[in-house]
């Protein structure tokens, strides 16, 4: 099967490998769709990868193609979508459900094992979840670009109330399914902020209730202001410095600012030198819960949450990530394995 791999820092390979086998607990399934992800591009970026050679891809979604000894309530060929988070299952955080805030260690598949940027890719059952009648290829982003946000919101669903306001910096892979998310399940009013025209009428179509363009971010400020006043909640799916300054100049005193996106930049606090307003709150949300994953995956089914695509073909998979990282996608980039089909 074709598999594109990271085989060394910097390094990328569209390789032919084996098909892999299902361990006990484990399913073969046949990969319908694999989003591109830019925590892809930060491990191709790394100095001293630790998991090489490596098949990408953690946000997948497709077919039972093979169940391993022991595995039991699944069928062939049901579509299914996978967790992507591998916590110890031992620790405080495991045992409550949380396994994206794992003390042990962190493991992912298209992280620490092979994941689905390939034809086939094995994962452990328990990482499995019914997906019914959803489109495998739009379902696939929703296993991280729809739950990473729906975790953000759920963390700060105290503060988004009738009469908030939240504001979503960066309408990208993640924050176009945040301001979906926001208005299913939230009275906020949501206010949507990035630099690129398309992202901007894509939030707007899909219901924020005002847009703002980051271009000038001292005109974006003031432009917020007007709009919110200060905001109740900021959410930075960029993680830019210059996104985390406009996030630090609008959020409210007492306000909730959730970071994110992993964009490298740096948020400044120092207690009493006024870089952040008193009483804020600040959060680093990573991934999401099982039964998260389950809730936004029912969000999807229920037609509250769809994905806006742009699809490439396995072959293709290296211009997908070319043009992530030229900032060149609307929306999530979905490599589709040729001729994948229920």
């Amino acid at each position: 099967m074709l598999a594109f791999r990271l085989t060394a820092a910097g390094a990328t390979a569209l390789q032919d490998v084996p098909v892999p086998e299902p361990g006990p607990g484990e399913v073969l399934v046949r990969v319908g769709a694999a989003g591109a992800c830019h925590s892809d591009l930060h491990m191709i970026d790394a100095t001293a990868p630790r998991h090489v050679p490596l098949t990408l891809g953690h946000e997948i979604a497709g077919w039972v193609e093979a169940l391993g000894p022991g595995v039991t309530g699944f069928a062939v060929h049901e579509p299914v979508g996978v967790y992507g988070v591998l916590g110890c299952g031992q620790c405080a955080e495991c045992l409550r459900g949380r396994e994206n805030a794992c003390r042990s260690g962190f493991g992912g598949i298209g992280l620490t094992r092979d994941g689905g940027m390939a034809e086939f890719v094995v994962v452990p059952a328990r990482c499995l979840m019914p997906l019914g009648g959803l489109d495998v290829v739009r379902a696939a982003p929703i296993a991280d670009a729809g739950l990473t946000p729906y975790h953000a919101i759920a963390m700060h669903r105290c503060a988004l109330q009738a009469g908030s306001t939240c504001v979503v910096l960066g309408v990208g892979g993640l924050g176009h399914l945040a301001v979906q998310i926001l208005r299913a399940t939230t009275a906020a009013t949501v206010i949507a902020a990035d630099i690129a025209p398309d992202a901007l009428a894509l939030a707007k179509r899909l219901g924020a209730h005002a847009v703002v363009d980051t271009e000038d971010p001292d005109a974006a400020v003031a432009e917020i202001r007007e709009h919110a006043g200060a905001a109740d909640v900021v959410f930075d799916f960029v993680g830019l410095s210059a996104t985390l300054d406009i996030a630090r100049r609008v959020v409210a005193t007492g306000g909730h600012l959730s970071l994110v996106g992993l964009g490298g930049g740096t948020l400044p606090v120092s207690p009493g030198g006024w870089t952040l307003p008193f009483e804020v709150r600040i959060t680093l949300p990573f991934w999401g819960t099982r039964a998260e994953f389950r809730e936004v995956l029912a969000l999807a089914a229920r037609g509250d949450l769809t994905t806006e695509i742009q699809p490439f073909d396995l072959a293709d998979v290296a211009t997908a990530y070319d043009r992530l990282r030229a900032g060149a996608i609307t929306g999530r980039a979905v490599v589709v394995p040729g001729g994948a089909r229920a």
